[in-house]
């Protein structure tokens, strides 16, 4: 039950973000390209937030506790790998 769980937390975000450049949704977001493609790399989930907070209104109090949030979720799912492979 683990790995399944483990799979969707690391390609989730990404397959949505590449789902939403497809689309054109990120269009306008962001003002150099490499912020999109350095996002998708390191911190997807925390990039799909922002994307939705800058198409929503822009950045406010409430999206940021979300940005905040999510970038703890994305820095958890890759120190998570650390741990487990300091315990072999």
């Amino acid at each position: 039950m683990c790995c399944p769980l483990l799979i969707i937390a690391f390609f989730g975000p990404r397959v949505t973000l590449l789902y939403l450049w497809l689309t054109g949704y990120l269009q306008g977001v962001f003002s150099a390209p490499l912020w999109p493609i350095l996002g998708f790399l390191f911190l997807p989930l925390t990039t799909l937030v922002y994307v939705f907070a800058m198409r929503n209104g822009g950045l406010t109090d409430f999206s940021k506790i979300f940005l905040i949030l999510a970038a703890l979720l994305d820095l958890g799912v890759i120190g998570g790998g650390a741990r487990q492979r300091n315990r072999s």
